[in-house]
């Protein structure tokens, strides 16, 4: 089967793109080249992120760069992508040694592919996978090579299940050493870090989200559109200037990539060549907030566990905030931001971390003084749902301006407040066996815009009849089960591994 084309309007997350169209896809800013030093330096980091906001494109970029000269001199890179059905269901000895094969197999994948001195050539990376084992077979490597291993692991965190998380941040601490440096992907609901990691003394944190009180704020989003737009978007179909709709763009999904990608698709889909104003840029964020971010929630609910009973709630407290912030958008020191008594949002934490998973709000400070007392924690809000609830729900030359510049006031929540009345429901303390995901019907899968790199309806068909009537039927398939599938060769297989990752781990 021929390989299809890499079309640069997909909406991809950064693992599923091929090698060779990574670097030629992606951007990096000043502030995200300093994270990637961090990565690829001696320490043991945990960089913490919402669904598409860069923490693959970040791990991605400093495994290549470490694998490039000079840094190979001194460095080995090894990319190792958690996104694996056993690892969900498994505790105990069983998620050692699935965690524990995978990494090994990662290692021997890019020795084979890296130059090697000759008397090291016939010497297989083998441990058993167990982690004393493989604890000191990377060190016995580091020695030969005279190289730091650095360990990338991305999607760490599933924020369905916990359990299992505990005994990877155990890994994770067993194997950071001199000669070993671990550096993970989690996100910002991952609390569960298990009695033996401590969090301050057992990694950096670095929380990625992109602050557009930052000054290259701006200049990241411009640069997107250089680099993947540069004929469809350029300053000569803009009625503004390109740094201008940039960094509004950029601030309307608060800072995430992912979601950035969609609306920029979206608003050349719908001006058909014509000139880009703000009319274009209403339409578009409207559509986000009503085919992007709601749905996502109804998309996250099956992926949570024994956390699905708190998405009702989390939507509830999404309405409410918006709400409460729209009524002061008229005010010219107001902006899209709130500030939240910090024993409120002790109260709903899960439902801000699912909140802010799914791009609703961002926090942007854990603690700041409040006007009637106490102490608050900062979050801004996307711009799209706030647009659609508004007075008016129009987007003015004056609210562009208004959005585009950084707020001196901000809607405050103290206790006893609007928030009260909504209700934490209690969770079964005992996690399912099944991610209610993988119970879906593979018809999930369809191409849509939930899943923009989906199946089609030809090969969806194709599959059915093949007897995989589930998402986790394909999810536990070997390659060579649906290798055997009519019309099914190795490019349909690497993008049916895709989406089922993405239907499974967002």
């Amino acid at each position: 089967m021929m390989f299809e084309p890499f079309d640069s309007e997909l909406i991809l997350a950064a693992e599923d793109f091929p090698d060779e169209e990574f670097e030629k896809h992606h951007t990096f800013s000043k502030y995200e080249n300093k994270i990637i030093r961090k990565l690829i330096a001696h320490a043991p980091v945990l960089i913490r992120g919402g669904r598409g906001s860069g923490k693959s494109a970040l791990l991605k970029e400093a495994a290549f760069r470490a694998n490039k000269s000079p840094i190979n001199e001194n460095v080995l890179g090894i990319y190792i992508s958690l996104r694996h059905l056993p690892l969900l269901r498994s505790e105990g000895r069983d998620y050692e040694h699935f965690f524990c094969r995978l990494v090994i197999d990662n290692i021997s994948r890019v020795l084979e592919g890296t130059p090697s001195e000759s008397e090291y050539e016939h010497s297989p990376f083998e441990p058993a996978p167990e982690i004393g084992e493989l604890q000191s077979g990377l060190i016995e490597l580091s020695a030969k090579l005279k190289k730091r291993i650095i360990l990338f692991f991305d999607d760490a965190a599933h924020i369905g299940r916990e359990t299992s998380l505990k005994e990877f941040f155990d890994i994770f601490r067993t194997l950071s050493s001199n000669t070993v440096s671990c550096k993970a992907a989690i996100y910002p609901g991952v609390t569960e870090f298990g009695s033996r990691f401590d969090l301050l003394n057992d990694a950096n944190v670095i929380d990625i989200s992109r602050n557009e009180e930052n000054p290259s704020f701006a200049t990241f989003f411009k640069d997107i559109i250089n680099v993947r737009y540069p004929e469809s978007i350029s300053q000569e179909k803009l009625k503004l200037p390109l740094e201008d709709f940039a960094k509004f763009l950029g601030r309307s999904v608060t800072g995430n990539v992912r979601a950035y990608i969609y609306a920029i698709n979206h608003i050349i889909e719908i001006s058909e060549d014509e000139s880009i104003g703000l009319l274009e840029i209403e339409k578009t964020l409207k559509f986000l907030a009503t085919d992007y971010y709601w749905p996502l929630l109804e998309e996250l609910e099956p992926k949570l566990g024994r956390y699905e009973p708190l998405i009702e709630p989390a939507r509830e407290l999404a309405e409410i905030l918006y709400k409460d912030v729209s009524h002061l958008v008229d005010r010219p020191e107001y902006g899209p931001s709130c500030l939240i008594h910090r024993e409120v949002v002790e109260r709903l934490r899960k439902l801000f971390e699912i909140m802010e998973y799914a791009g609703f709000v961002v926090k942007r400070e854990s603690s700041r003084a409040m006007k009637n007392g106490g102490r608050g924690t900062r979050y801004i809000l996307n711009l799209c749902n706030l647009l659609e609830i508004m007075p008016g729900n129009r987007l003015s030359n004056e609210l562009f301006k208004k959005w585009n510049t950084i707020e001196r006031e901000y809607v405050q929540i103290h206790r006893r407040g609007i928030l009260d009345k909504i209700e934490f429901p209690e969770t079964d303390s005992e996690l399912p066996k099944n991610l209610g995901i993988l119970e879906k019907k593979i018809s999930l899968l369809l191409k849509s815009n939930a899943y923009p790199y989906g199946l089609t309806e030809y090969r969806l068909e194709k599959l059915q009849k093949g007897n995989f009537k589930t998402v986790g039927d394909l999810a536990e398939a070997s390659d060579e089960d649906i290798l055997r599938i009519e019309d099914i060769g190795y490019t349909w297989l690497r993008r049916i591994r895709s989406i089922v990752g993405q239907a499974i781990w967002m």
